[in-house]
């Protein structure tokens, strides 16, 4: 199955996403994020191609959130979900990170994760239980653990307590902060060891359902800023504290609880 998805997804992004990238108009949702018609064509292929490979519901960013919510409760034994272009920003203003994130969720955990950058080439995989790996390779590729003070760090600071913020930027515990915009990318840089840390006050189940596969798989941890188990926090909108080595782990999220 894993085979088939990353097809897919590689076939999918070479015809909707990749002819599209500089040459698309731009609308607002409306909660104010940007949606292309490349996001709207990729979702509609990559569910008529799922649904050959496993016939299940099919949750989508694009879909109303209505829809969502039917096919997520319609879909417990088994669902696809699915962000066509996890980074439209990105997308439309020509920077090359972005990604198409698919996950197969059975019982709503997710057990197959597939995120694509189809400009860098760059396919993260993961099946529960067998590893991650990126293009092949097993994950993580970096081996060298810092100490918290020397870590690099991915915040997406605007969606975070004025009081975190705050303390992220005046007593800086780690070494350098980045933030690209792209959720599903920040989990696999994560889980490549291209990050140490992650933070994030609330991702949508499109954008943890693949990455955060793919990071258990390369041996990572993640919680929420309240639950130690990341999937007992609310489904729709998870607060994200993760990092690849588990004492690191434990370091980055003590302090993120204390600062809260």
């Amino acid at each position: 199955m894993l085979d088939a998805v990353v097809a897919a997804i590689r076939a999918v992004a070479q015809q909707e996403i990749v002819p599209r990238y500089l040459r698309v108009a731009r609308q607002r949702k409306a909660d104010g994020s940007l949606i292309t018609e490349a996001d709207l064509a990729t979702q509609e292929a990559l569910a008529h191609e799922l649904r050959k490979i496993y016939r299940g519901a099919v949750v989508g960013e694009e879909m109303t959130e209505q829809e969502q919510i039917d096919q997520w409760l319609a879909g417990d034994a088994g669902l696809w979900c699915m962000d066509p272009i996890d980074g439209t920003s990105n997308f439309v203003n020509g920077l090359p990170y972005f990604a198409v994130s698919v996950a197969l969720m059975r019982q709503g955990r997710s057990v197959l994760g597939v995120v694509y950058n189809p400009i860098a080439d760059e396919m993260f995989v993961a099946e529960q239980g067998s590893g991650a790996y990126l293009n092949g390779e097993k994950l993580p590729i970096k081996a060298y653990v810092p100490p918290l003070r020397s870590a690099m760090a991915n915040i997406d600071l605007k969606r975070l307590s004025p009081k975190l913020a705050e303390g992220i930027c005046t007593e800086r515990p780690f070494s350098s902060q980045r933030n690209y915009g792209s959720c599903a990318l920040e989990w696999c840089y994560t889980a490549a060891g291209r990050f140490d840390l992650s933070l994030h006050g609330g991702q949508k189940l499109w954008d943890y359902a693949a990455g955060c596969l793919i990071l258990e798989e390369a041996g990572g941890h993640m919680c929420g800023f309240d639950q130690d188990d990341f999937w007992a926090e609310p489904l729709w909108q998870r607060p994200v504290i993760a990092a690849l080595d588990p004492d690191l782990f434990i370091q980055w999220r003590d302090w993120v609880r204390a600062h809260r």
